[in-house]
Order: structure tokens, then sequence, then C-alpha cells
């Protein structure tokens, strides 16, 4: 029986955009199946300690930004370190990839997409005109999932994704959840990629 992963994150996180590819490789390596739950992070962190990053001290800061150099070295990602709009409200973006799952759509193309439109291309994920023209770049219909997302219905399933990662003792973005296990951070996919592997 294939083993499942809850995927809590946020398209806000430059982490999961790092660790989306790899994730998803390693996941079909292990014919895993992905739960993806996009969450407000903006909730989880004041239940948790967590702060965002502008709140953060300058130590934090100063530090973060060494680490994404030497991971997107490391890696050979392109990414953009301090995007024009690294700190756009990303809620209609987690709930738009939560209604093309909901429809059956290839959320991971869709998902990578607005990671991708971010945090490499500076697009503004937080406004509707530009999430439409990223879905409709995969195939999708932009209007059609723009309106589902905007909907009661997945709203409410973006906020249970939410309390079923503060159920789960989310603390941050990205986190992975193997057999009630679980790993956070793209730098932990080495562990993951082992839980997968193990009987």
């Amino acid at each position: 029986m294939s083993k499942r992963i809850d995927y809590f994150y946020t398209h806000a996180s430059p982490w999961a955009y790092l660790g989306s590819v790899r994730f998803k490789s390693i996941a079909d390596r292990a014919s895993a199946v992905i739960n993806y739950r996009p969450c407000n992070l903006g909730k989880i962190f004041p239940l948790s300690g967590g702060v965002t990053l502008p709140k953060r001290s300058e130590q934090r800061k100063r530090y973060r930004m060494f680490e994404l150099k030497r991971w997107r070295d490391h890696l050979g990602i392109e990414i953009i370190l301090e995007p024009a709009f690294e700190r756009a409200d990303d809620t209609l973006a987690n709930r738009m990839v939560i209604a093309a799952d909901k429809q059956g759509l290839e959320t991971n193309r869709l998902s990578y997409a607005i990671l991708h439109g971010l945090w490499a291309e500076q697009r503004n994920i937080a406004e509707d005109a530009e999430l439409a023209t990223i879905a409709s770049s995969q195939g999708m219909d932009g209007t059609a999932l723009l309106a589902a997302a905007k909907s009661d219905e997945i709203g409410g399933i973006y906020d249970a994704y939410t309390d079923e990662a503060i159920k789960q003792q989310v603390f941050g973005a990205p986190t992975y959840i193997i057999d009630g296990e679980p790993f956070w951070g793209q730098d932990r996919l080495d562990f993951v990629e082992r839980a997968l592997q193990a009987e």
C-alpha cells in the first residue's frame, strides 16, 4: 500500500519553493501519495511561538539570507532572494491550489508555477489577474479556478487544513508528515526519503 505524505506549506515560503522539485521526485520514486495542505501560517505562528519575517531579530534575518544563498548554490536553483512581492498575501494562491486539487487537476504543477512565479519571476501572487494567468499557462481555466478559490467551500477547506496543521503541531513550512512523524524544512528531505523507503 502506498505511503501518504501530508504536505503542509505556503506559497510565500522560499523553502517550499527550494524543496518542491526534489520533494515531488522523492515521492514519485517511492510511489507515495502527496496530500497537499496549503495552510495559513499567519494563524499558526502565534500558537507555536513563531514570528513573521518582518518581526524577527536582525540576527535571524541575516542568518536566513546566508542559508538561502547556500541552498540556492547547493541545489543550483534559480531564486530571487528578496523578490518585490515577498510579503504579498498568498491566501488566494493557497486557495487556488486547493481548488485545483479538489477538481482533480495537476496540483503539483500549478503549485510549482505559483512558487516559481513569486520566487524566480517576481510575480505578485496576491493579484487575481496574475494568478489566473499563471493557472492558464498550465493549461487550466484560470478564471474558473480563481472563482472557485474565492468560494466559501474552498475557504472552509483552507481553514480546515490550517486547523489540521495546528492539530498536527506544525509550526513552519514546509512540513512533511509521514505516519504521524513530522519533518520540518526542505533540508530534511533526505530523512523524508528514508522514511518512505522504510518498511
